[in-house]
């Protein structure tokens, strides 16, 4: 891993405001394992640009639908990177890095509640000079994950605290319906696996970031 860079939020919405005013189409991934803080990180940059600066784009919007993972014998690892559709994402922001005047795209999000994808939930407007894309695999080197990659104008590795980040998971699912020990179990599992092989892709980031 690269050395880590230790930033408070203040100092990355200053960053990515840099991005945004660069005068041409910048997007910002934003990686890291499974409760580094991805979207609250994406979240807090895009509500201080402002919606005419920044957009949030996950890349939870290409999880698998639950009734294709259930067919390929994959609900149980739901999050794995053979979960989702690199090759649709890919293409997306494709479409956002070379995204012509007065054209609008519209992209997916994700229902956590109904953990499920929303198709054309998120317009994204040319003339917004900022996309911020966050997820788990925006490093991963096979399939479709370079593409991802050279779509990149900057990509952010968080480097959470691993015990922080496993409690932040468990409460997440928690949240989101699971039982405490189904949470915890999933937390250390099928996440913690997952975390593994994000952990090895941080090298390929432009910067690794410990956020305060």
């Amino acid at each position: 891993m690269r050395s880590t860079t230790t930033a408070n939020a203040a100092e990355l919405v200053d960053l990515a405001a840099a991005l945004a005013a660069s005068g041409e189409r910048a997007i910002l991934g934003i990686t890291g394992a499974p409760g580094a803080g991805k979207s609250t990180l994406g979240e807090r940059i895009v509500s201080a640009l402002g919606p005419d600066r920044a957009v949030l784009v996950p890349m939870d919007g290409f999880h698998l639908a639950n009734a294709v993972l259930a067919s390929r014998g994959l609900r149980n690892v739901k999050g794995a990177i053979q979960t989702f559709d690199d090759a649709g994402y890919a293409v997306l922001l494709e479409r956002l890095r070379g995204q012509l005047p007065g054209e609008t795209v519209y992209a997916p999000s994700f229902d956590r509640a109904l953990e499920e994808a929303i198709a054309g939930s998120i317009p994204v407007p040319a003339e917004v000079p900022l996309v911020v894309t966050e997820g788990n695999y925006l490093l991963a080197d096979s399939g479709a994950w370079p593409r991802v990659r050279a779509s990149l104008t900057e990509c952010w590795f968080l480097d959470a605290d691993p015990e922080l980040r496993r409690e932040r998971l468990v409460a997440r699912h928690v949240a989101f319906g699971k039982a405490p020990d189904d949470a915890r179990a999933w937390a250390l599992g099928s996440d913690e696996e997952n975390a593994v092989l994000i952990e090895a892709m941080a090298s390929r980031a432009d910067r690794v970031l410990r956020v305060l």
